[in-house]
C-alpha cells in the first residue's frame, strides 16, 4: 500500500520523543504571561466567572487551595463537592489569569477516548493491563462528562456534537502502526466493536480524501462552556460545601504555615490563603510552585486557528471530527449558527512538526504564535480535502501551553520528593502533564486526586484502593525511578 503525500512532515512521534527525552536539564517554568493570544472559546461573553474574585477581599483560610481553573481544578471542586456534601468544607480555587484560561480554554474542542492508540508501546512499557486501562480511564472520562451533560440538559449550552471521529493514516507506517494496535487490544479484550475500518477509496467517495481512515465514536464542545457550568455545579452542591474562586490571582510560593492548625500558607499577590491541602492543578506550570519537576513536566506550546471554508468541500452538513499523522493534527467544523451564509468554521490544531527540533518543548509562552506552524497549519486543509489555499479564511489563530511527561502520562496523587518522601509536601496533591491529552483523562485524574484528599479531610481509616479504570504508573508513588 502507498499513501498519498501529507502536506506536512509524517512519521514524527518517534523523532519527537527522542528530543523530549533527550532535554537538557531546565529552569522551573514561570507563571503564566499576563497577556495571552485569545483564544476562539474564550469570548469575553462565553466566559461569565473570566474575573470572578479578582478584587475584594481574598479569602484567607481553607481546607483545600486548588491551584488552577481549568478541568482538572474545577473538576477536583465538582468531585470534593460530592464527596463531603455532608461535611463542612472551605475549597479556595486561584487562577493567575482568566478564569479557566489555560490549556483547557485554548485546546483544539475534542472530547473523545482513543480506543487503541499506542497499545503495543504502552504493553511493552507497563504491562498489557496497564494498556487497558489506558484505554479504560478515557472511556470512563468521556462518558462521565457525557452523563452529567445529559443529566443537566447542558447539550445545547455547551455545542455538544456527537458526530464520531475519522482518524486518517497518512503513511504506510502510522497504518502498520493502527494495524497493530488494534490487533494487539482486540486480542488483550478491548471492546472496540464500534471502530470501523475504512479503505483510501471508501474514504475518497464518502469524504474526497485519498487516505484510508479508522471511523470511531466521538464528540466535540465548547470545553470553556463545559468548566464553567461544572463550577456552578460544584458551588450548589450543598450548603456545607463552600467554595470560592480568585482570578487574576496567581500562587507564587507554598510555605508551612504559621496560622494555627492549618499545614501550608499560599501565596499570592494579593495575600496569604492558609490551607490544609493543596492540589496542583496546574499542568505544565506545576514546576514553579514544584521546582523539583521542572525536567518531569515540560511546558510545550500548541497553536490553534479557527478557519472557514469558501466553498463545500467538506460538507455543509458533516459534522465528524478529524485527527491525522499521528495525531499531530486534529480539527472538527464547529456547528453552524444562525445567520453563517458561507462554510463552517473549522477549529484546527496541530502543526508542531514543523518547528523541529524541538516541537516547541519548552516554550511556555502563549502570547505569541509560531508563524512557521501557523503558516503549515494553512496548509493542512488544502493539503486534505484540495482546492487552492485562498478558498479557506483563518479568522482566528492562538497558543496554549500543554505539559508533556516522558511516558506520556500524567502525574497523578501526593506530591513527593526525588526519594518518593510524602513527609516534606505532606497534604499536598498533584494532577498533571497530560502530554496534549488532557480532556479525556483530566476529569477522572481529578476524580481520584479528590478522592485521597476527602480521605484525609474525612481522617478515615478504610485503605483507599485504585479505581479499576485507573493505571497505576499514573499514580506518583509508582513514578520513583522510573522514566518521569
Amino acid at each position: 500500500m502507498s499513501t498519498p503525500r501529507f502536506p506536512l512532515p509524517v512519521n514524527q512521534l518517534a523523532v519527537q520523543q527522542a528530543v523530549l527525552e533527550d532535554l537538557p536539564s531546565p529552569a522551573p517554568c514561570p507563571l503564566p504571561v499576563p497577556d495571552p493570544t485569545r483564544a476562539f472559546w474564550l469570548s469575553p461573553d462565553a466566559n461569565p466567572l473570566a474575573t470572578e474574585g479578582s478584587t475584594g477581599p481574598i479569602t484567607d483560610d481553607a481546607d483545600v487551595v486548588i491551584v488552577g481553573s481549568g478541568l482538572t481544578g474545577v473538576g477536583a471542586a465538582y468531585h470534593l463537592a460530592e464527596l463531603l456534601k455532608d461535611r463542612p468544607t472551605k475549597v479556595v480555587i486561584l487562577e493567575a489569569r482568566d478564569f479557566c484560561s489555560g490549556a483547557t480554554g485554548r485546546n483544539g474542542g475534542h472530547l473523545t477516548a482513543n480506543p487503541f492508540h499506542e497499545f503495543v508501546e504502552r504493553s511493552t512499557r507497563h504491562s498489557t493491563s496497564a494498556a487497558v486501562k489506558a484505554v479504560a480511564i478515557e472511556e470512563y472520562t468521556v462518558s462521565s462528562l457525557l452523563d452529567i451533560i445529559a443529566k443537566h440538559d447542558l447539550a445545547g449550552y455547551v455545542d455538544l456534537v456527537q458526530g464520531g471521529r475519522i482518524t486518517l493514516l497518512v503513511s504506510d507506517e502510522e497504518f502498520a502502526d493502527a494495524k497493530r494496535d488494534f490487533d494487539a487490544a482486540s486480542s488483550a479484550g478491548v471492546d472496540l466493536s464500534q471502530i470501523a475500518w475504512l479503505t483510501a477509496d471508501e474514504v475518497a467517495k464518502t469524504f474526497g480524501v485519498p487516505h484510508p481512515a479508522i471511523q470511531t465514536p466521538g464528540n466535540n464542545l465548547w470545553p470553556l462552556k463545559l468548566v464553567t457550568k461544572l463550577y456552578g455545579l460544584a458551588k450548589s452542591r450543598s450548603p456545607n460545601f463552600s467554595l470560592a474562586l480568585h482570578t487574576h490571582t496567581p500562587a507564587t510560593a507554598i510555605t508551612p504555615s504559621t496560622s494555627g492548625p492549618r499545614r501550608w500558607a499560599v501565596h499570592t499577590p494579593r495575600g496569604i490563603v492558609h490551607t490544609t491541602h493543596v492540589l496542583h492543578a496546574t499542568n505544565a506550570y506545576a514546576s514553579h510552585l514544584l521546582p523539583n519537576l521542572a525536567s518531569a513536566i515540560t511546558p510545550t506550546r500548541a497553536q490553534v486557528i479557527a478557519t472557514r471554508e469558501h466553498g463545500d468541500r467538506i460538507g455543509q452538513e458533516r459534522m465528524e471530527a478529524w485527527s491525522a499523522n499521528q495525531g499531530f493534527e486534529y480539527w472538527f467544523p464547529r456547528p453552524r449558527q444562525e445567520g453563517e451564509e458561507s462554510g463552517p468554521l473549522i477549529i484546527l490544531g496541530g502543526g508542531r512538526e514543523v518547528a523541529s527540533p524541538e516541537y516547541e518543548f519548552g516554550v511556555a509562552d502563549d502570547s505569541t504564535v509560531n508563524e512557521k506552524v501557523g503558516k503549515a497549519l494553512r496548509s493542512v486543509l488544502p493539503g486534505v480535502f484540495g482546492g487552492a489555499s485562498s478558498e479557506w479564511k483563518t479568522e482566528q489563530e492562538w497558543t496554549g501551553i500543554m505539559g508533556f511527561t516522558k511516558l506520556g502520562d500524567p502525574f497523578v496523587g501526593p506530591v513527593l520528593d526525588a526519594s518518593g518522601n510524602e513527609a516534606p509536601y505532606e497534604g499536598q496533591f498533584i494532577a498533571a502533564g497530560y502530554t496534549g491529552h488532557g480532556m479525556p483523562r483530566a476529569f477522572a485524574c481529578a476524580e481520584v486526586v479528590s478522592q485521597l484528599i476527602a480521605q484525609k479531610l474525612t481522617e478515615s481509616s478504610e485503605e483507599w484502593k485504585a479505581p479499576d479504570w485507573l493505571p497505576e504508573h499514573y499514580l506518583t508513588w509508582n513514578r520513583i525511578h522510573r522514566v518521569v
